[in-house]
């Protein structure tokens, strides 16, 4: 297991107060909306570094659209060879000089006054170590499809922040900003989660350090089959590894809290998967259906999850039966 040594900026390097990073890997054809929502709210460049990092894509080139949109504003830096999303995530944690952290993904994007509201949040609360917002889910036009819900109801210091991140990911990448310091405290991203290390940082960053939350949505969350999320979704793995998430950061809790925070979070992701399993046996997808139902009863071994399980697989059945009538008439 590896979380990565984030070390300290050199000493004598410039330090401008942001630092966003935008780790890519064959999205180039979101990547332009991306650079214009951070272009558009760019203090300068004493004040924020803006930094395109990619994983050595080969379906595209990440490298023209920073040109062509950046205008020499934006620096690139590419991957030697393919890195996987972890690594490559650690290696913009390292490149990163600021003293706030924005980890933004080449597919997603922010809202007008992101930067401004989250500086200065983290301004008058300087015990914070990490300041997060509501997000909004967008398909891949970039149309509004969902918002977070509102909870907390109104912002502030979370109380509880570790349990209460651990019962749910609430929180989307590009919503969060995290001091560089906090980082270089805890380490990077753990290699064990090619899916839902997000998650797992958020709970170890909570778990140490108060994390403020804001009510306003000023992120943008995008959802496609082409993204890390997605690619792990038909197989199980992104349900999985979710799982593992769970087992990895109820050690950051003290001995006596750990049953009770896996037993929230396991409920909260059998239920889920149920739900996803559901939504893939209607489309047809009884493989993807099956994977998740085998991820949902490791989760949570319990009476309604049996029978959550049964019912999908005797709509399972039932569908082939019809399809079966249909080919015999």
């Amino acid at each position: 297991m590896s979380r990565g040594v984030v070390q300290p900026v050199a000493t004598g390097d410039s330090r401008p107060r942001w630092s966003v990073m935008i780790p890519t890997y064959n999205c180039a054809g979101y990547a332009e909306e991306t650079l214009r929502s951070v272009l558009a709210q760019d203090p300068g460049p004493e004040a924020m570094q803006i930094e395109v990092v990619d994983d050595h894509s080969t379906a595209d080139d990440p490298e023209e659209v920073v040109a062509r949109v950046g205008g020499g504003r934006v620096d690139f830096h590419r991957q030697p060879e393919h890195l996987g999303v972890v690594a490559n995530l650690n290696s913009c944690l390292q490149r990163s000089r600021g003293e706030l952290v924005h980890l933004l993904h080449g597919d997603d994007l922010v809202l007008e006054g992101f930067y401004q509201t989250l500086d200065a949040r983290l301004r008058e609360e300087p015990e914070a170590g990490a300041a997060f917002c509501r997000h909004v889910y967008v398909d891949e036009r970039g149309r509004w499809i969902d918002v977070a819900p509102l909870e907390p109801a109104s912002s502030g210091i979370l109380a509880d922040g570790a349990r209460f991140l651990a019962a749910e990911q609430r929180i989307m990448t590009p919503s969060i900003v995290v001091r560089r310091s906090v980082y270089e405290q805890l380490g990077g991203f753990d290699d064990r989660l090619p899916c839902a290390e997000d998650w797992e940082m958020w709970v170890r960053v909570a778990a140490r350090v108060p994390v403020y939350y804001e009510e306003r949505p000023l992120a943008c969350y995008r959802l496609h089959d082409d993204s890390n999320t997605g690619r792990n979704l038909r197989n199980g793995r992104g349900l999985d590894y979710t799982r593992l998430a769970i087992e990895i950061f109820a050690e950051h809790f003290e001995p006596a809290e750990r049953p009770a925070v896996r037993r929230t979070a396991f409920s909260r992701y059998a239920a889920s998967g149920l739900e996803t399993a559901r939504r893939l046996q209607s489309q047809g997808d009884a493989a993807a259906a099956r994977a998740q139902l085998r991820v949902v009863w490791r989760l949570e071994r319990s009476p309604r999850t049996a029978a959550g399980i049964a019912r999908v697989l005797a709509r399972s059945v039932a569908r082939r039966r019809r399809i079966g009538s249909q080919w015999t008439r």
